[in-house]
């Protein structure tokens, strides 16, 4: 059976739907798991967190490890931010 220019094109479509909709899911899981680690906030909290991850391989840690980076800098990119200015002055 030869397909034809409409069904190479529908077939097409629901290729790329079902991609976007992967991506959502894949973009959600991760959305919340950076709200899960950042909710370790304490000293003693990352600590606890950091012994956890101790016991996994790097590769089983690699997102988690990636997002606590990101979230690194951006909480050292925000103090930077917040101190910078002539006399104090934040405005």
């Amino acid at each position: 059976m030869r397909r034809t220019p409409v069904m190479q094109l529908s077939s097409r479509l629901r290729d790329v739907r079902t991609a976007m909709a992967n991506r959502r899911t894949i973009r959600l899981a991760h959305r919340r798991l950076a709200d899960e680690v950042a909710s370790f906030r304490s000293t003693s909290e990352r600590a606890e967190l950091d012994e956890l991850l101790s016991r996994h391989t790097p590769e089983e840690t690699a997102q988690i490890r990636a997002i606590l980076y990101s979230q690194d800098v951006e909480r050292q990119q925000s103090q930077v931010r917040q101190t910078a200015g002539l006399g104090g002055y934040l405005g």
